[in-house]
């Protein structure tokens, strides 16, 4: 069974903190090839200065999240992941990623193969675009729990089995909208029971 929830709200200004990582200077100082590189990314500092040159290879490409999202055949919120190293790259993906942004270098391509440390800055909610979203969940939070239990079960929506969009839309007063769809896995909890146990 899957949860669908979509917010629509007004649109807002983002803004976009860089973060940045080192892969080239970490392979050129280790002598890394393709196989002896780990397979799980470690460094903040690093994680940072992947991300801003993904970044500068996408603003190079002049081409959108939705854009790159098309060509490679993923939603737009999960380009954006990749972008910001919070998703991975998956081997058949890199070929179409590559060929969407051509700047991305060989060896950050390998890089977003690696499984990323998902993490986030403790400040990034002081950005209003994102205090936002977190403001609406906590503040529709018991309504949709309450609509979750009464519609799928006593259970939570999975946000790792999650597709995620963000469109834009009008409004009935020409007002631009900001649509985002959270379409998640409902995972029912389980008895405990003794025997399984």
């Amino acid at each position: 069974m899957t949860f669908l929830l979509k917010l629509t709200v007004s649109s807002s200004r983002p803004l976009f903190q860089l973060f940045q990582r080192n892969i080239s200077q970490e392979i050129a100082e280790t002598g890394a090839t393709r196989n002896s590189i780990p397979h799980f990314q470690t460094s903040v500092d690093n994680k940072a200065a992947l991300v801003q040159r993904l970044l500068v290879a996408k603003e190079k490409s002049s081409k959108t999240f939705d854009q790159i999202a098309n060509e490679c055949g993923l939603t737009n919120a999960y380009v954006a992941q990749l972008f910001f190293s919070q998703a991975q790259l998956k081997p058949e993906t890199a070929p179409k990623l590559k060929k969407a942004v051509p700047d991305i270098s060989d060896q950050d391509l390998l890089a977003l193969q690696r499984f990323p440390m998902r993490s986030f800055q403790p400040t990034i909610l002081q950005d209003p675009t994102v205090y936002r979203f977190y403001e609406a969940i906590t503040h529709y939070g018991e309504a949709l729990k309450a609509l979750v239990n009464e519609k799928c079960g006593d259970g939570i929506m999975s946000a790792i089995d999650m597709y995620v969009t963000v469109d834009k839309i009008k409004g009935k007063h020409g007002e631009d909208r900001v649509v985002v769809k959270l379409n998640g896995k409902f995972l029912p909890h389980v008895e405990g029971k003794a025997q399984d146990a």
